[in-house]
């Protein structure tokens, strides 16, 4: 009879103390993957987030269990016997320390039988068994409808299972291989300054789904970004907290941890149950993604993230069971809204302003989900704040900044987003709905370099990871290089995003724009030309008058040839007037951020010094390559 490897099921769990050598690990799971029928992100991150879920499922259970007992209170698993990961998938051994399941069979007992029932029974299992039990928790395949005797959490793992319709790993030798290392990775083996055990995996995992040039067909928000969002809402207990666009869960995952780490770890359980069920809202349109995201809020925590899979913007439902008991308004808004999405009439027709760019029909989406007082913080494309050209856009902004007050916008460096699959430039809005804009305070990061080797992190925007404001010497040294160059600046603190978020007063690179001021003298200039243009609009109407009368005199013709040029040319004096007009006031909605305060660098060479400075540069140039064809002359003479 065959027996299992035991090694694994016996060596001392290695510590992972670290991202860096959790990333290394999973990366190790992946290389496993790639080489068994799973070669892309699009193919491997699938099937490693249901694999990991399950483990980390199971251990999170039997933690639960064993404060349950320790309470003296019920526990019922939302999984049992053989569909648990300790049944048929952790390592087996037959030594007497072996870890024991709650039934007190030796861990991977089934996964033993199944190796010793001969090659393929694992994937049978899986696949003819595991996997139906999983959809099953969801929808009965009885009769095709809702579980009716399912728990919400048995609902939400059946949903998570239901994109996965068998094993996509292709070698039973490999598969095991993955299950022992996803089985090492550990709740009691991650370093506890960690927030929970799965974050980071997630963020690696995730990252590589929205990688340049990869096939997961977007990219996500990083992680810092989203950070420094959440500090600055600085969202509580109490507030329900959405996404419309959610992709894998980031903001909510993150504003979960926002909000835990106020409440401590001596909050009453009726403020955890709140927070875990009845906090966290969102809305994803992709197949791949939303099981993904489901795991994902699962996996950091949150019990129920009530999650509605389908199009945001046409209302058209996948599935929407999660979703229900959901305010029609949320009191947080976290998102950031794919920039550059062509969407169809089907989806414009629910919105006044129509128009097939997504990132603006979201915007308008978003201020008729926020709530009377509620805040939103997006990211949006920098083409959304300064196009003036497409009604659409001039007026979204309009609605916004009518019923709401865009207290702040940050500027952010360019390639913020390219190691996520885009180099668009990109800003941060927050307003809150309930007053109309008067004054914008804006803050400039964009001109921190960053790149993937040096991405942007939540040190520039001045924050700790636990919000709190950095002094300097924990800044980065980049941005305090920048600002003690300047010898005016000396024995100054860094006016850092978050150290002058509280005043929202100006600094060198933060300024603020008195919008009502700009929206009067915009006004002011609109004025004359509206009344001249309706001065001439009204002189047509006596001269068309005229004409009326002059149609009745035959012998007129001339007369009457005039006068039309006449009322033709008045007619395009007045439009013309009104597109200046319209102009001004289109010109007034032009958010883009320009830093009043940047010191600009000047060239003060004279034209003599310039063309000097070019023969020396020719010279440099020449020089190098006469020694290059001296090389290449050396190499090619024969010895």
């Amino acid at each position: 009879m065959p027996r299992s490897k035991k090694a694994s099921a016996n060596k001392p769990q290695k510590g992972i103390a670290s991202t860096q050598s959790l990333s290394a690990f999973v990366k190790g799971i992946c290389d496993v993957m790639r080489r068994s029928n799973c070669a892309s992100a699009l193919q491997y991150v699938p099937e490693l987030t249901w694999i990991l879920f399950l483990r980390i499922l199971d251990a999170q259970e039997a933690r639960d269990a064993e404060q349950a007992e320790a309470l003296g209170a019920d526990f019922s698993p939302a999984l049992r016997n053989p569909y648990r990961w300790q049944d048929w998938a952790a390592p087996w051994s037959d030594k007497v320390d072996h870890p024991k399941t709650t039934e007190g069979k030796p861990q991977g007992w089934k996964r033993q039988e199944l190796f010793a029932a001969g090659d393929g029974k694992l994937f049978d299992f899986i696949n003819k068994e595991l996997l139906p039990h999983l959809h099953a928790l969801d929808v009965d395949p009885r009769t095709g409808l809702a579980n009716p005797a399912a728990s919400p959490k048995q609902r939400i793992i059946g949903r998570i299972m239901t994109a996965v319709e068998r094993v996509r790993v292709d070698d039973e030798a490999n598969l095991r291989d993955i299950l022992d290392r996803v089985h090492e990775i550990s709740i009691d083996h991650i370093d506890d300054t960690h927030f929970f055990t799965l974050s980071q995996v997630y963020e690696d995992l995730l990252l590589k789904m929205g990688e340049k040039n990869s096939d997961g067909g977007q990219f996500f928000t990083p992680r810092e970004v989203i950070r420094a969002m959440v500090h600055t809402v600085d969202p509580s207990l109490g507030q329900t907290i959405y996404d419309p666009c959610c992709g894998t869960g980031g903001f909510l995952a993150v504003a979960y941890e926002h909000v835990a780490r106020k409440l401590g770890s001596s909050a009453a359980s009726t403020d955890i149950g709140e927070l875990k069920q009845e906090t966290f809202f969102g809305r994803e349109k992709e197949n791949l993604v939303f099981p993904i995201a489901l795991a994902n809020l699962v996996l950091h925590g949150i019990d129920q993230p009530n999650l509605w899979h389908g199009n945001s913007l046409t209302r058209r439902a996948t599935y929407g069971a999660l979703f229900k008991g959901a305010p029609a308004q949320f009191d947080v808004i976290l998102t950031n809204p794919p920039f550059g999405g062509k969407e169809g009439k089907d989806a414009q027709k629910n919105f006044a302003f129509e128009t097939s760019s997504t990132q603006v029909l979201f915007v308008q989406d978003i201020l008729a989900e926020l709530a009377p007082s509620g805040t939103c913080a997006i990211v949006l494309d920098e083409g959304l704040l300064f196009r003036t050209n497409e009604s659409a856009f001039v007026e979204t902004k309009r609605k916004l900044l009518d019923e709401c007050d865009l207290w702040a916008i940050v500027s952010l460096p360019g390639g913020v987003f390219s190691t996520a699959g885009a180099g668009v430039k990109t800003n941060l809005l927050f307003f809150t709905k309930g007053k109309k804009t008067e004054n914008i305070w804006y803050y400039d990061l964009s001109w921190v370099k960053v790149g993937k080797k040096t991405p942007l992190t939540l040190a520039h925007f001045g924050f700790s990871k636990d919000g709190a404001v950095l002094e300097d010497d924990a800044l980065p040294a980049t941005l305090l290089a920048d600002w003690q160059a300047d010898a005016n600046n000396a024995g100054q603190s860094f006016p850092s995003y978050a150290r002058m978020l509280a005043s929202r007063s100006d600094s060198r690179y933060s300024w603020t724009v008195n919008f009502a001021k700009r929206r009067a003298d915009a006004r002011a200039k609109m004025e004359p030309l509206l009344n001249e243009a309706a001065g001439i609009k009204a002189a047509v109407v006596d001269l068309k008058e005229a004409l009326k009368v002059l149609r009745r005199d035959k012998s007129a013709e001339s007369r009457i040839a005039a006068l039309e040029h006449e009322i033709r040319q008045k007619e395009k004096a007045a439009r013309d007037l009104e597109a200046e007009a319209a102009g001004i006031d289109a010109a007034t909605f032009d958010l883009k951020a320009v830093n009043p305060n940047a010191i600009a660098e000047t060239d003060d060479r004279t034209p003599a010094q310039i063309v000097a400075s070019i023969e020396e540069h020719g010279r440099t140039v020449r020089e190098a390559l006469g020694r290059l064809n001296a090389l290449l002359a050396e190499a090619r003479s024969p010895a």
